[in-house]
């Protein structure tokens, strides 16, 4: 073939461009003519031109509300869609409830003025914004950040602020206040109070006594009336006949779990993981119970970290789910099947997968087992079999102190109060015989009992010790109500920690034992659930498995072993430290297996401060903690306060911040002169607190100045260069 000169290339090349310019002639040599200004059709403004404008959603829709949620657990998602409902209800408002990290906020300053934006949102961690809130958060805090006007302003923009925190953390609401200044400073209007709700005490009493006084001002600001709404269904529910049964839902929890197709495991598809070890780390006679498990994860493709943490997909108790099926009217009909439809897609999104069964979605989707709220009580008082129920529930809804006596105290579930209202006995197994039904259509059902949530736990192993094995340690709730004229004294019983106890005696081929009280001596039976899951999915043979997936976190040991690390972590808050000393362990195998024993001389002390009852009865892995200190050639010191055994001269009791008072110099080098790092795991209402107290009083004294002054100052500045590590829960 031959090979063409460069010249040919050229002439060619001329030709085809003066060959383009006769056939466009007309558009190329067309005098100019002005650009029309696009009308908006229904096309660009829905936003499928661009699916991150919420702008053009809510003027499609024609929405004057946008309500953003910043959520890590669906608490926050759940009290946005209430708000959305509420402002239906009132006003006759439809809202656009939106996750923040679909959604680019250049435009926040085009919202019409006779629109609102409600932001809700949660605090995460050390005073950190939930994942999905993040670049909202920046967008609004950064100077530089321009909205489309050219400037960091939102002149007259009209927004309200609704928090979710926990007082016993340290930056309580820090999100939702820092929401609020941020707006404040670029020239927003803020509509009422800014709410703060204390998930420690009740967020749902604080978000009540905050909303009647927000909406009142919400009305005179946006030119509104109560009364232009009205109730109004969520969810359309029917019941199918024909549905094949193997596409329904019986509990699965994704769609490749229902056809058992393989893909990614996570929060949205969790893996059932076969347990390989179920065994009780409390003494035999203890009237307590922790129970520690090892999931296999080997070919799940799932990955872990020390200090991540494990979501655990639990089922409710068999007797909650009998009893609402049976105040529902609904227990000869349990297996029908049911698809959900939602009639506002916007507002209100179907919360699980479908179809399904009324059973399954008691059993597997909605969160059946928490306290009832009071605002729900008065929605189904209007369909009270009786009149003497429908005052009780009224009088419940309206008497705040009345609620908090019998609801709070005595911890009653919906379907308790049902048949509380009724005037059911709560004793016994509920029965269609023995139980009053009541006509309450589903769908309000499903739009008030949130969807039912994973339980956490800090995972208590390495992946450099266990690559396939997922190891929890978790003490099982379990206490007595409150007494009250109408409510006797009550077993109560925590969702996740049952749900793995059961297992764990499923896994030993043991039979739960009954439980002793003054009243009642072995009469009580530990709860049941369906451990086998949908379709027999989490049983192999003898093999339990459990429906789990991964959550990272940031509470993670420094890289370089030199520095010296300080653990503080009685109770089972040791767990994720168990998993740290593995860490270290594996490590100094791989240094001694290379360098000998004298590798780790450079190595930082690794010291765990542990406190418990006694050492007999709750000392948590007591038999492996001298094994690592051997590997770890001295450099691991366990310290332990037994609460219950030794006691101050005074008698006192010991706890874990004593034992760091007396080992104060030692604490005080490692921090100040070492750059070593402190970490707190456990309880956040009282026993972080006092840690964080007595380092203050430490670092204080050792910089010659006081707890409140210079203690204060040095744990600022450990916090602020993630030195000061926490994860606590109350």
């Amino acid at each position: 073939m031959a090979i063409a000169s460069s010249s040919d290339i050229i002439v060619l090349a001329l030709g085809v461009v003066l060959a383009a310019a006769y056939l466009f002639r007309d558009q190329l040599f067309a005098q100019s003519k002005p650009k029309a200004i696009p009308v908006s059709s229904s096309k660009a403004s829905n936003g499928s031109s661009n699916p991150r404008d919420f702008i053009a959603k809510m003027k499609e829709s024609k929405k004057r509300i946008v309500i953003f949620y910043g959520s890590q657990t669906g608490t926050a998602e759940e009290y946005a869609i209430r708000l959305a409902k509420e402002a239906k209800q009132k006003f006759g408002l439809a809202s656009l409830v939106c996750d923040p990290e679909e959604y680019d906020f250049e435009n926040l300053d085009q919202l019409p003025e006779d629109s609102c934006v409600f932001f809700v949102m949660a605090t995460y961690g050390e005073g950190e914004p939930t994942d999905n809130a993040v670049t909202l958060c920046q967008n609004l805090s950064d100077d530089s950040f321009e909205f489309s006007n050219g400037e960091h302003k939102l002149t007259g923009l009209k927004y309200v602020v609704f928090g979710l925190g926990n007082k016993t953390y340290e930056h309580y609401n820090l999100i939702a206040r820092n929401v609020d200044s941020d707006l404040t400073k670029i020239d927003a209007v803020r509509i009422g109070e800014r709410g703060e709700g204390d998930d420690d005490k009740s967020m749902e009493e604080d978000y009540l006594e905050w909303k009647d006084g927000m909406w009142e001002e919400f009305a005179r600001v946006m030119g509104v009336e109560e009364g232009q709404g009205g109730d109004s269904p969520d969810f359309a529910v029917t019941e199918v006949t024909d549905h094949p049964p193997e596409k329904v839902y019986l509990g699965e929890l994704s769609a490749r779990a229902l056809t058992r197709s393989k893909g990614i495991h996570d929060a949205k598809n969790p893996y059932p993981a076969p347990i390989t070890v179920a065994r009780e780390l409390f003494a035999v006679d203890s009237d307590r119970n922790c129970i520690h498990l090892e999931l296999n994860t080997e070919n799940s493709g799932i990955t872990y970290q020390h200090g991540d943490h494990v979501g655990v997909w639990p089922s409710n108790a068999e007797v909650e789910v009998e009893r609402l099926l049976c105040t529902l009217g609904l227990h000869d009909k349990k297996d029908t099947v049911i698809n959900i439809e939602s009639l506002d897609p916007a507002l209100a999104k179907v919360p699980f997968p479908v179809p399904t069964t009324y059973v399954t979605v008691l059993r597997h989707y909605i969160d059946i087992s928490a306290v009832a709220g009071r605002q729900i009580l008065g929605v189904l008082s209007k369909f009270a079999p009786t009149p003497e129920a429908e005052a009780f529930l009224k009088n419940l809804n309206t008497n705040k102190e009345e609620y908090n006596a019998v609801v709070t105290h005595g911890c009653l579930k919906l379907g308790e109060i049902l048949q509380l209202a009724a005037g059911n006995s709560l004793q016994g197994v509920p029965t269609p015989e023995n139980t009053t039904s009541w006509k309450i259509p589903f769908d309000i059902i499903v739009s008030s009992i949130p969807r039912l949530q994973p339980r956490y736990y800090s995972i208590s192993s390495s992946p450099k010790l266990y690559p396939h094995s997922i190891h929890v340690t978790c003490v099982v709730l379990k206490y007595e109500s409150i007494e009250h004229p109408q409510v006797k004294t009550r077993w109560v019983y925590g969702v996740g920690s049952n749900f793995l106890l059961s297992l764990k005696f499923a896994t030993e081929g043991q039979e739960a034992p009954l439980i002793d009280n003054e009243t009642e001596p072995s009469k009580v039976f530990y709860p049941k659930y369906a451990i086998e899951g949908p379709r027999g999915a989490y049983k192999q043979e003898t093999v339990f498995k459990v429906p789990v997936h991964v959550r990272r976190s940031t509470f993670r040991l420094p890289t370089n072993p030199k520095s010296p690390v300080i653990m503080v972590g009685p109770g089972t808050g040791v767990a994720p430290f168990r998993g740290f000393v593995q860490e270290r362990v594996a490590m100094a195998r791989r240094t001694i297996e290379k360098n000998g024993p004298e590798g780790l001389a450079d190595w930082g002390s690794i010291r765990l401060y542990y406190g418990c009852r006694s050492s007999k009865d709750d000392f948590l892995y007591s038999e492996e903690w001298p094994e690592y200190s051997k590997e770890l050639h001295g450099k691991f010191t366990l310290r332990t306060a037994f609460s219950r055994e030794v006691f101050r001269p005074d008698g006192g009791k010991i706890y874990v911040q004593d034992l760091l008072w007396e080992d104060r110099e030692t604490v005080a080098d490692a921090i100040l002169n070492g750059k070593g790092y402190v970490y707190i795991c456990g309880d956040a209402r009282n026993m972080s607190k006092a840690v964080e107290e007595t380092l203050c009083k430490i670092l204080g004294e050792a910089k010659g100045g006081s707890a409140e002054v210079e203690g204060a100052a040095e744990v600022k500045l450990l916090k602020e260069r993630s030195r000061f590590l926490t994860d606590v829960w109350s």
